[in-house]
């Protein structure tokens, strides 16, 4: 580490913050305790704080870890290297909410009846199928294991930033992070998401008014990353080229609907206090999207401000540290360093939670207690975070770039199996475990044949048709869901359609 390079005023604000949410973190264990005396001591008060979550502590908290660290920095960074076809994630998280609206308040009732904790239980409880459940809950937690190492990647961003190297700063957050999820369960990111994101707003708020000022207006900024793009040539550019229509809007569709079948999410879908919380939710949860839209905007500011950066994912970093003083940087970096943390700690209690109820409780100790259950998955919460942590420090970043991008595709071939029994009760077990297994193969295959790529192009004749592979992976699940139920329909179980 050389101490000249470091920016001392930007890393004492950031320490600042950073101490005050760790502060934060562990005092979350009094916090919405509702008088019990033993918070810890069952998974329903360790990870879903209880279930008594209203609509805005929910809307931080599934905010929180929707919009991740990541998002701050891998979004822009897309914008600032291809232009318009890196906004997909604007009409994705315009599109989710409606899925949000119509499903998880159905899927809120089915876990809130039963106690279920996860989605794999939810599916255990339909389908009474073991094999179903551990393919729901395995999915899940290898779905989630790359994108927590990539919110330890967003922090290690910022760090870099500040002129601090070597790998002790992330290691000490790491120790940060798991030990007051350790103590605190889900109450401690639900509690630094309002910090978390009220930082992130000030933060993006000033950004977009100042930047552009400084550099003389919104017309100089498209105009320059206009300019930038023009000279890099290809499918990049201010709007989309004809052959990006399709992997655009199935991208943005794909994802919307892989979205909150991520066990993080649906974590905080769970911990709701009720299904008109998560109604209101999915009405006001879309003033996020104005926000991603925002940071979106910095990827073109950075041509504007004649910002070079090595990784495309140092660019909002090195746009602040140009454009901002010292302590103002800090405070971003601290924003985004926090906002890695919400996510990050919500992801490996979803992980833990998953484990703990889907695979230790039926076939290690079935006869474990509720207290067992709770310490079971703060163990396993532990070492989820440290898998993650070895994962980005001995490996390539890219290698987890690219794994993140096969999450996607996999967590999507869990929608028929968690889904369609809210609305139909026409399939069985063996038919959904079917479908799961032809699409998690399926899709991996052609995300592996494509250089780890998440579209996938088909040539019919002389035209040429690019898709999201998530899409075509969850086709391939349905069709062959359908086929195996028509022909083996009489042996499966079927599930009732639930009422509510």
């Amino acid at each position: 580490m050389n101490s000249s390079s470091i920016n001392w005023t930007a890393l004492g604000v950031f320490i600042f913050f950073f101490a005050l949410v760790t502060v934060m973190g562990f005092w979350a264990s009094r916090w919405q305790s509702g008088g019990k005396a033993n918070k810890g001591a069952h998974l329903d008060e360790w990870g879903l704080g209880g279930r008594n979550f209203g609509t805005w502590i929910t809307w931080f908290l599934v905010g929180g870890d929707f919009y991740t660290a990541y998002t701050v920095i891998a979004v822009p960074a897309l914008v600032y290297a291809v232009g318009a076809y890196g906004f997909f994630a604007l009409p994705y998280t315009i599109l989710v909410y409606p899925i949000v609206f119509l499903i998880m308040p159905k899927l809120w009732h089915a876990a809130q009846k039963a106690g279920h904790v996860t989605a794999a239980d939810v599916v255990f409880g339909r389908y009474k199928s073991r094999k179903l459940e551990l393919a729901i809950a395995l999915t899940g937690v290898v779905a989630t294991m790359p994108y927590i190492a990539l919110q330890l990647i967003g922090m290690e961003v910022v760090i870099k930033a500040l002129g601090v190297t070597g790998e002790l700063p992330l290691l000490a957050a790491f120790v940060i992070l798991a030990l007051y999820t350790y103590s605190a369960g889900l109450r401690a990111p639900a509690l630094i998401a309002f910090v978390k994101d009220l930082m992130i707003y000030i933060v993006v708020l000033v950004a977009v008014v100042l930047v552009p000022m400084k550099l003389g207006g919104y017309g100089v900024v498209f105009a320059s990353a206009h300019d930038a793009f023009a000279a890099k040539g290809g499918m990049t550019g201010l709007t989309l080229k004809p052959a990006q229509f399709l992997p655009f809007a199935t991208l943005a569709l794909g994802s919307a609907m892989a979205a909150f079948m991520y066990p993080h999410t649906l974590t905080g879908i769970f911990a709701a206090k009720s299904a008109d919380t998560i109604r209101k939710n999915a009405v006001f949860l879309p003033a996020y999207t104005v926000l991603l839209g925002l940071i979106a905007l910095l990827g073109y500011m950075a041509y504007a401000a004649g910002v070079k950066v090595e990784a495309n994912n140092d660019i909002v970093p090195a746009l602040f540290n140009a454009m901002f003083p010292s302590w103002f940087s800090g405070f971003a970096f601290a924003a985004i360093a926090i906002g890695a943390l919400v996510p990050a700690a919500v992801m490996s209690i979803g992980a833990a939670n998953l484990f703990t109820r889907n695979f230790w409780k039926p076939y290690v100790n079935p006869n474990v207690s509720a207290e067992g259950e709770a310490k079971v998955a703060k163990i396993v919460s532990l070492v989820v975070k440290f898998g993650a942590l070895v994962f980005i420090l001995f490996l390539p970043t890219k290698f987890a770039l690219d794994l993140q991008l096969l999450g996607g595709v996999w967590i999507l071939q869990t929608f028929p199996a968690l889904v369609f029994g809210l609305f139909i009760g026409w399939f069985g077990a063996n038919a959904l475990l079917s479908g799961w297994a032809v699409g998690i193969i399926g899709g991996s295959w052609l995300a592996y044949a494509d250089g780890i790529k998440p579209v996938h192009t088909f040539h019919i004749g002389a035209d040429s048709y690019t898709m999201y592979t998530g899409l075509i992976a969850l086709a391939i699940n349905i069709v062959v869901a359908v086929v195996v139920q028509l022909v083996f329909g009489k042996g499966g179980t079927k599930a009732p359609a639930l009422k509510h």
